[in-house]
């Protein structure tokens, strides 16, 4: 009884592994085939990057400034029976000082003797100013009927604004003008051998640029 049971499941047995080999040979490609089946995203990116402008800096940075503000913006509504939108953003912001070497010119540089080198130096320039993104956020905005983003934006600008006037008030111009005698006072004597005077250009700062 036994060994008859053992024949007729010894098919059976063969009919499952031979199901079970050809699945894991070929069941992978079958789930693919499959529209239903889940399947990883793919992406598939196009770019055409074209070389616009190529500009030579000659700006020595010499002093960054960095701002935490609490900012409280409001703006008011199209029509007067609308509440006024508002918007508070915790801002982080930086300036940059420095002096633009390009506007250094030939009769800056003065030879006295054998001992002394004068040199007269650019104003220096609040060259970049912007808003750090990654150390700001948005804290809240009220009223601002589907528009939302238009007010964050005008917060931003602001805010960038103020980081710039900011930077001024503090007296970042100044103190790019004594970092700079601390760093090139001692430079250029190394490489000249003489005593260095620097003095400074009575030309007004140029516009600052955003970074």
């Amino acid at each position: 009884m036994l060994p008859r049971l053992i024949r007729r499941l010894i098919p059976l047995f063969i009919l499952v592994a031979l199901g079970v080999f050809l699945w894991r040979k070929i069941g992978t490609t079958l789930a693919s085939l499959n529209p239903l089946a889940p399947r990883e995203p793919q992406v598939s990116v196009t770019h055409n990057t074209v070389l616009t402008q190529v500009e030579a800096l000659g700006k020595l940075e010499l002093v960054r400034y960095r701002f935490k503000d609490v900012v409280e913006y409001k703006r008011t509504a199209k029509y007067p029976f609308l509440p006024d939108a508002k918007a508070a953003l915790i801002v982080g912001g930086e300036a940059v000082g420095c002096l633009d070497l390009r506007k250094i010119r030939p009769q800056d540089v003065v030879l006295e003797g054998d001992s002394v080198v004068r040199i007269i130096l650019p104003a220096p320039e609040l060259c970049a100013f912007q808003v750090n993104h990654n150390l700001s956020r948005v804290f809240s905005t009220q009223n601002g009927f589907f528009d939302d983003a238009s007010l964050v934006d005008d917060a931003y600008r602001y805010a960038e604004a103020q980081v710039r006037k900011s930077a001024l008030q503090s007296g970042i111009l100044a103190e790019t003008q004594r970092n700079a005698q601390q760093l090139l006072v001692p430079m250029l004597h190394t490489l000249t051998g003489r005593r260095v005077i620097i003095g400074q250009q009575l030309v007004a700062p140029t516009a600052p640029r955003k970074l």
